[in-house]
């Protein structure tokens, strides 16, 4: 089963390869995972006047009075806040609450444990290039950040997430909390991790960072990284799972 949706901003694509689930079972799983996902953009987007993080950032709701799902997203952003000495934040100054960093990839997670938890084994969930993967192995090409027709690097990934921050989507966008600038040092940068919601925060947050957050992204447990700088040189941990060499 292959489909394809457009839900908070970017294309969603569900393939189901696993040949022990029932047709009907992987149509109702995949209609439970982009109900979750569109359920999630009208609670959590910060450009949605009624949604929950709209609310609070206006003051219109306490922090005993918010979910537990946001109470868990904002936990996370102030864990990488402070891991990364403030280069990552969700509240920059003269902006409102944006969570996007962390919604996105947590998102996607929860609807790949809902896959699991309907008995599915394998099955890969694309989020605009983000990708989290069960069973396997799972071919996953990671774009050049120069050239939109090639690919950089292709992974070998079983039961694992990657996720890449790179500028040549949507230009200068992600900030150093810690001067408010656009990060220019990198061009993109890729984290492999066994959850797409550790995977998609560490990339951000390590693109915050500037160079130096390839050898922090390297130094998170259970994460490996494949960096692109300005110029073309490239930086990658010595695990990091590409198919060529799982296949040497």
């Amino acid at each position: 089963m292959q489909r394809v949706e457009h839900v908070m901003g970017f294309p969603v694509s569900l393939r189901i390869d696993d040949p022990l689930v029932a047709e009907e079972t992987a149509g109702e799983s995949g209609d439970a995972v982009f109900a979750w996902l569109r359920a999630v953009d009208e609670r959590f987007s910060p450009f949605k006047a009624g949604s929950e993080v709209s609310r609070y950032d206006r003051g219109e709701l306490s922090a005993d009075e918010l979910s537990a799902d946001l109470v868990d997203v904002l936990d996370i952003c102030e864990r990488y806040r402070t891991a990364t000495g403030g280069a990552f934040d969700v509240r920059l100054p003269g902006r409102g609450l944006d969570p996007c960093a962390v919604v996105k990839g947590w998102s996607v997670q929860r609807a790949a444990e809902l896959l699991t938890g309907a008995g599915l084994s394998r099955f890969c969930l694309n989020a605009g290039g983000d990708v989290v993967v069960s069973g396997g192995p799972w071919r996953v090409g990671v774009r050049h950040p120069e050239l939109a027709d090639r690919l950089c690097v292709v992974l070998d990934l079983t039961d694992a997430a990657v996720a890449t921050s790179a500028r040549y989507e949507r230009g200068d966008h992600i900030l150093d909390g810690r001067t408010g600038r656009p990060v220019t040092g990198i061009d993109s940068l890729t984290v492999v991790a066994p959850t797409l919601t550790e995977a998609d925060t560490v990339a951000t947050a390590a693109f915050a960072l500037g160079p130096e957050g390839v050898e922090w992204a390297a130094a998170q447990e259970d994460c490996e990284v494949y960096a692109v700088l300005p110029g073309g040189r490239v930086l990658r941990s010595g695990g990091f799972p590409t198919a060529d060499a799982a296949a040497a």
